[in-house]
């Protein structure tokens, strides 16, 4: 720290606002006052009052050190944040605050014991050898928040290495304990059991093939004042992120979003939809001020329309006829209706087929398969020599509609049972009086579709080898295929997010809310080690 004094004096002055008890413990505190900056621009309360008691105690400082500038600009600075008060009304997390205290008290143990190590390896170059403990840990407590302490160094190398590593212990502990106090709350989602009675009677109303998820149990639903529509939602990641379109008739949509801004800016999370049709993204834009990205398209097929005729339909039509001929048949049944045996073995089948531990779904699934609760759902299975080989759940949309949720099959189980689901649902479409069907959505359809033409450009090119490559993982080209195949009609659906800046922190809420990103924890470790 002694060879930096004249550098550390000229960055300090250009740092206003921070208490001067020692140069070294300026920088800290500077960069502490960054780290609430943060906090600051997302108007959250605790940001605001922590900084406000960094400014007073520096004002004070600079009256003291006689500084008259540095007091000035602090009391400034205060000024203006006392005005302001108001604007700062993010609440914080309740649990956060012991959190923090024991983060605090974890590293500050973590950095006396690797702090005093450090000390000890530098016995050599210390005046007078080795420290006892109790001069160790006060030059180590000195250290941490920039000071000198009362261990002396031969040479100036050794008391800056020391200081650097004791210094930037002390910055990491600040860091990560702010972070744990400024973070922005994530509530457990939990659908109540009354949220999906008043929901039912909307979505038996609704127009969106997506509604019915809204009613999965890890989604919380925030209603509009009149408690005509309502959205269903998680916060990831400090993302408020809804899916699909709001429940309820469109001309209650606005109070339902502006309920929804309401709740993200008093919690400081940055509002995303994700998931939403061409019309509710336009409601979104209009009164969220949210920017939109095309995430791809849906396949919907109409009963009246649908059929295994024709040329465009052979594949489908010969892999149909060749399952059959192999011996596979198909039963459809209302969820409401299957026997207390089928169940059983449905959702054994189910969890074994499953392609991994991680169940994924958040905008189009709905995390439960031939449950009592959904009582007009319907479940297609494909039998083989008297076993479920392939089964695909539908959901309700609206009074005559469907919406895939589900579709899995035994890994031996012939080619083209799926097509054979498929064809199975939409023969029995009349007798269920379903007029349409949501298959998979596939997502960047359009790059896949027009990227393979003549005359693409280089960049779509580009864009389309990018979701080739993609596809290894997430089956994102097979299911575009597999949608295609059965000649549908295509609707857009969409992202919507505050902004540029905002996209990359969305997505990210967005892939970890669908569990095609899983953050490692000690369980998963625990789990995978075992």
């Amino acid at each position: 720290m002694r060879l930096w004094r004249p550098r550390l004096h000229e960055v300090g002055a250009l740092l206003p606002g921070v208490v001067t008890i020692s140069v070294s413990a300026s920088i800290l505190t500077g960069l502490a006052l960054l780290v609430l900056g943060h906090g600051l621009r997302r108007r959250k309360r605790r940001a605001w009052r922590a900084v406000v008691v960094l400014l007073a105690v520096s004002a004070a400082a600079g009256a003291v050190h006689l500084s008259p500038v540095h007091a000035v600009v602090s009391v400034a600075l205060l000024v203006v944040l006392v005005v302001r008060r108001g604007d700062f009304r993010a609440q914080g997390d309740p649990q956060s605050r012991w959190r923090a205290v024991r983060v605090f008290l974890g590293l500050l143990l973590a950095d006396l014991v690797v702090g005093t190590a450090v000390v000890y390896a530098a016995e050599r170059f210390e005046v007078g050898g080795a420290p006892s403990l109790a001069a160790a840990l006060s030059e180590v407590a000195a250290g941490l928040v920039g000071l000198d302490g009362p261990v002396g160094f031969a040479t100036h190398r050794a008391a800056d290495l020391v200081g650097t590593v004791l210094a930037g212990l002390g910055l990491l502990t600040l860091a990560a304990t702010a972070y744990v106090v400024l973070r922005s709350p994530e509530p457990r989602a939990v659908l109540s059991d009354d949220d999906a009675q008043r929901l039912r009677p909307l979505l038996r109303r609704g127009e969106d093939s997506l509604g019915y998820f809204a009613l999965r149990t890890d989604k919380a639903v925030l209603w509009s004042p009149s408690g005509r529509a309502a959205v269903g939602y998680r916060v990831v990641g400090g993302v408020m992120l809804a899916s699909g379109d709001p429940v309820g008739p469109s001309d209650a949509w606005p109070e339902a979003i502006l309920a929804f801004q309401e709740q993200a800016a008093a919690h400081a999370w940055t509002v995303a939809v994700l998931g939403c049709s061409e019309q509710a993204g336009e409601a979104w834009a209009e009164h969220a001020g949210l920017d939109a990205l095309e995430l791809g398209d849906e396949a919907v097929l109409t009963t009246e329309d649908f059929t295994l005729e024709g040329r465009p339909m052979r594949n489908v039509r010969q892999m149909v006829s060749r399952v059959r001929r192999h011996g596979y048949e198909t039963r459809v049944d209302r969820v409401g209706e299957l026997e207390d045996g089928l169940r059983a073995t449905v959702l054994a089948d189910a969890a074994a087929w499953r392609g991994s531990e991680t169940e994924r779904g958040f905008s189009m699934a709905l995390g439960r398969v031939a449950d009592p609760r959904d009582p007009d759902a319907v479940l297609v299975t494909a039998w083989h020599e008297g076993t479920v080989r392939a089964m695909v759940q539908l959901v309700p949309w609206g009074a005559d509609g469907l919406s895939l949720d589900l579709m899995r099959r035994d890994v031996d189980a012939a080619p083209g049972v799926n097509e054979l689901l498929v064809a199975a649902v939409m023969e029995a479409a009349p007798r269920l009086g379903v007029t349409r069907v949501s298959l998979n959505f596939a997502a960047f359809r359009a790059v896949f579709e027009r990227g393979e033409r003549l005359g693409a450009g280089p960049l779509l090119r580009l864009r389309r080898s990018v979701l080739i490559v993609a596809s290894r993982w997430f089956q994102i080209e097979s299911l575009y295929r597999f949608n295609a195949k059965f000649q549908p009609e295509w609707q857009s659906r969409f992202l919507l997010y505050p902004g540029p800046g905002d996209l990359p922190r969305v997505s990210l809420a967005a892939l970890e809310a669908e569990a095609f990103l899983v953050w490692p924890t000690w369980r998963r470790l625990r789990e995978g080690q075992a």
